[in-house]
């Protein structure tokens, strides 16, 4: 018999959510996709709790689906099909939690930086490629306020494209011209908060220093703001399900990341 998972005060370390987002979560989940009554055949494996939970725990920690089912008592096939069910459910039916850039506050000054969010290596894919990273994946652009509280993310771009290319496709920037964001040297040309460039052949003045060091510092919440959204580990050790998946499972996880954070 599966063991039971309802939300109680121990889903937290294999979620990241408190028992009360949890709760608020399936509630949600419930009412959005209800589960039609079973008249015949075996009983489900799973309750649907347990079902949103285990697609949470995978996408949280990145477990192997046969890990997951010896910890949920279920074989294989229930873990795959909790996950091929409920991701695609979580990014749909938590879509309002997800910022745009028109939700943004134009008058606040934001941290951005690019990241890749690695995948295994689909030689029949191009693009994905990053020489910056030196791994196949996606790009997500990511935007921060001063404290380090994420506050948007980009949809995924091929891992090739360069983060000046991926910002401005996203309609940010013409969103923020004043203030613009604060961005590294690689968005240099954009209009954006970025240190100085050494001159070809020279040296930074002293001012230039201290003003680079100035920037660098104040950039530090946006590696930040990074880092804690890799928290979900599918986004950090690499995405091994089928990659025509991928960007619903990075829109189903900003969702949750946004959800949780609501309830900070």
């Amino acid at each position: 018999m599966a063991e039971n998972l309802k939300t109680g005060p121990h889903v937290y370390h294999t979620t990241g959510f408190s028992a009360a987002a949890m709760a608020a979560l399936c509630t949600i989940l419930i009412e959005t996709h209800p589960r039609p009554p079973q008249r015949t055949g075996r009983p489900r494996a799973l309750t649907t709790e347990q079902e949103i939970r285990l697609t949470l725990v995978y996408h949280r920690r990145n477990r192997t689906q046969a890990e997951l089912a010896e910890s949920f008592d279920v074989d294989q096939s229930s873990v795959s099909r909790a996950i091929c069910r409920w991701t695609p459910r979580l990014a749909e039916a938590l879509e309002d939690f997800i910022p745009t850039v028109d939700d943004l506050d134009s008058s606040r000054t934001l941290l951005v930086d690019g990241t890749l969010v690695p995948c295994w290596n689909w030689r029949d894919q191009s693009g994905l490629y990053s020489g910056k990273h030196h791994r196949t994946g996606l790009n997500l652009q990511v935007a921060c306020d001063l404290d380090g509280r994420l506050v948007w993310v980009s949809d995924p771009a091929p891992g090739s494209t360069h983060d000046a290319k991926a910002i401005r496709h996203t309609g940010l920037l013409d969103h923020f011209p004043d203030p613009p964001p604060m961005a590294d040297k690689g968005y240099t040309g954009l209009g954006m908060i970025t240190p100085e460039r050494k001159p070809a052949g020279g040296e930074l003045t002293e001012t230039q220093k201290q003003y680079n060091k100035a920037i660098n510092t104040l950039r530090a919440p946006g590696e930040r703001a990074i880092a804690n959204l890799k928290t979900w580990r599918t986004l950090h050790t690499g995405y091994r399900r089928p990659l025509h998946t991928f960007p619903e499972t990075i829109t189903a996880i900003i969702a949750l990341e946004f959800f949780k954070n609501s309830f900070a």
